[in-house]
């Protein structure tokens, strides 16, 4: 006979965990599988740190959401004891009209967010580290800066285990079903039953939700650590905020401070300059070429930063075409409630989705604002 719970989560990544801990804390019974140990580095949360930010250029539609983000973080810390937020401050630099500076300015104006206007010079003398063009421009908002993603996925799992969620690990799905009583899950080592199932599937979402109508492209991305010239405490969170650098083309450069001491370095990427992939065929190898990208756009733009290539990682970023998130009630699927498509800008919003997607599979509805992210919206890339 099938095991039976209330809730069933699938995926125990960043949106996974905070699901878990969210609905065991309602008092649900809940299973947690995933096909991987805790916390791990095979998917799309982990690398050591993520950027949080208010003033949000994508839409100002997520503002209540990071807001919200931003007091459950809190929270999460409080309850697990862990450090998982580093307020570092935020520039969003670029042209005047890129989607970096612009976007960020005109939601931080809409939402009365704090933000500071800095023009090349400004920059210069407030962060000597940085190399603006002159015309270059920035928002700086001192309430961005750095989430700890393992932590976080770890400060998740623990909460929902110590309020009686069972979470076994190295046990991927390999199907469900909905039938008029409840949801089946089976996977190599069992059948379970459960009155609802929550996916968070990640990058596995184009296999495990087909028929949700959603064109979806995974893609590889690298992140990289390079150990910069002179004295690293030049680096040091206190000194060096998180950043965003769009170029003329509409690149955009990213890169953290020096989190973990001397030997930590600098982590830097490029947001959506990746390659489509799928869980079962990337490369995680980091090609010289790759680095040399990299290095040469730091030396254009943090120069000091660019002194030597430590070592890189890949992750996974779920694609939607608008770049907007994919979080419902299952269109066809009423006792399935699914989180996916988080298009490499989701993780800050960890514990707001763990929230919503409580909401949705206990009451089929949620207060927090979220017909952005209807899988049944007309589907065309988002605003540049």
């Amino acid at each position: 006979m099938a095991q039976q719970y209330d809730v069933i989560v699938a995926g125990l990544g960043g949106m996974g965990s905070s699901a878990a801990y969210h609905l065991a804390a309602r008092g649900q019974r809940v299973l947690g599988l995933e096909r991987f140990g805790p916390a791990h580095d095979q998917g799309s949360s982990h690398g050591g740190s993520r950027i949080t930010r208010q003033a949000y250029f994508e839409d100002p539609a997520y503002v209540p959401l990071i807001l919200r983000s931003y007091e459950l973080w809190e929270r999460l810390e409080r309850d697990s004891g862990r450090d998982l937020l580093t307020l570092t401050g935020g520039l969003f630099m670029g042209p005047p009209d890129s989607l970096t500076v612009e976007g960020s300015r005109r939601t931080a104006e809409q939402w009365g967010l704090p933000h500071e206007m800095l023009d090349a010079a400004a920059i210069r003398r407030r962060y000597p580290q940085f190399t603006p063009r002159d015309g270059e421009v920035a928002l700086f908002e001192r309430n961005a800066g750095v989430l700890r993603p393992e932590a976080a996925v770890e400060a998740g799992l623990a909460l929902a285990t110590a309020r009686g969620a069972d979470l076994r690990f190295h046990e991927p799905v390999e199907t469900w079903t909905e039938d008029g009583g409840g949801v089946t899950v089976r996977t190599a080592r069992g059948t379970y039953r459960a009155d609802a199932l929550v996916l968070c599937p990640g990058a596995w979402a184009p296999v495990l939700l087909p028929e949700l109508g959603v064109p979806l492209v995974v893609e590889r991305q690298v992140q990289f650590w390079f150990a910069p010239d002179g004295d690293v405490a030049r680096f040091g969170p206190d000194r060096h905020p998180i950043f965003i650098w769009e170029d003329p083309q509409k690149q955009q450069l990213y890169g953290f401070p020096a989190l973990d001491g001397p030997g930590g370095g600098l982590k830097f990427a490029f947001f959506r300059r990746g390659e489509a992939t799928t869980p079962e065929t990337i490369d995680r190898a980091i090609r010289d070429e790759e680095v040399a990208f990299v290095a040469r756009h730091l030396a254009e733009r943090v120069p000091a930063a660019a002194g030597r290539f430590l070592r890189g990682k890949t992750c996974m970023y779920t694609n939607t075409p608008d770049e907007h998130f994919v979080i419902a009630r299952h269109p066809d699927r009423q006792r399935v409630t699914v989180a996916c498509g988080f298009s490499g800008h989701g993780f800050k919003f960890t514990p707001v989705v763990g929230e919503i997607l409580a909401d949705l599979t206990l009451t089929g509805a949620t207060a927090h604002p979220i017909a952005l992210f209807d899988p049944r919206r007309g589907w065309s890339r988002g605003a540049e």
